[in-house]
């Protein structure tokens, strides 16, 4: 096919553009960002509390109403006690988190970068895994009794799991090419490591984390329970055994909106992190 030669537009004559008037191609993805979008869902879920509350179709007695649960959470503020739990819970998770996403990470490096290293390890976390941290709470007592120790440990054996494994599998999916690069460059082991293998387990170390916490925060319910003194879960307890079940609904809020901010944090970390990254989300 032979096409008409361009034309040059005559000195002087400013050059018109036009506007291609073809219809914008249907888009595939998700669409664009919503804002605040992570509050619809739990706002949605407050509302269908409180109009089920209103309407009497949800029994007080099953579950407290909306306006009940609040005014129980300002008197608890009011007398300190919310506060003064809520402390001990977060340094329990804090320091149970942390330990577990050390213990996981070091070993996800070690079983990852070694075959030897896969072989001593990753047997042993695999059958952690198909064992629950709750279940070895019984051995956990007779180890550490039923002090602070015990309810660190715990939380931490249900939050390196999920660091380890998908640690583990982020660098074993690190593309051979970077690799073979990296030797071409007679990179040293520890540039190595800094340019290729932690940015290449970066998303999946991310990814870990959110299950990470979200494993602390069920490991903390449950060791709160037990022979607690304090602590959010502690409050529950203690007010099962009286039937206050406003109160127990004020623990469960506060555990939700832990998780809610928890998980959210990360978020935003992975998306700082990993904006270099070109996604669907």
């Amino acid at each position: 096919m032979i096409t008409p030669p361009e034309v040059a537009p005559p000195e002087g004559k400013p050059v018109e553009l036009t506007v291609d008037q073809r219809p914008l191609a249907r888009k595939l993805g998700p669409g664009a960002p919503i804002r605040l979008s992570g509050l619809i869902g739990p706002l949605l879920l407050l509302g269908a509390w409180f109009l089920a509350s209103w309407s009497g179709v949800l029994d007080p007695r099953i579950l407290s109403e909306p306006w009940t649960v609040w005014s129980t959470a300002r008197e608890l503020i009011a007398d300190g006690r919310l506060q003064d739990n809520l402390k001990v819970s977060a340094e329990r998770a804090t320091y149970g988190l942390a330990l577990g996403v050390v213990v996981g990470l070091l070993l996800a490096l070690v079983s990852g970068l070694s075959r030897f290293g896969e072989a001593v390890i990753d047997g042993p976390v695999q059958i952690k895994r198909a064992i629950p941290s709750l279940a070895l709470i019984p051995l956990l007592v007779l180890w550490f009794g039923i002090g602070e120790n015990m309810k660190i440990y715990t939380i931490a054996l249900g939050a390196f799991v999920p660091i380890y494994l998908q640690t583990h599998s982020a660098l074993r999916k690190i593309d051979l090419r970077y690799v073979e690069l990296a030797q071409t460059v007679d990179l040293s082991r520890t540039d190595f490591l800094r340019r290729v293998v932690l940015p290449g387990a970066l998303p999946g170390f991310l990814l870990g984390l959110r299950f990470a916490v979200t494993g602390a925060w069920i490991s903390l319910v449950v060791v709160e329970q037990i022979n607690a003194t304090s602590g959010i879960g502690y409050m529950m307890e203690l007010a099962r055994t009286y039937g206050q079940t406003e109160i127990i609904v004020v623990g469960l809020v506060v555990y939700g909106l832990l998780g809610l901010l928890s998980d959210g944090a990360v978020r935003l970390i992975e998306r700082r992190a990993l904006r270099w990254q070109r996604t669907l989300g």
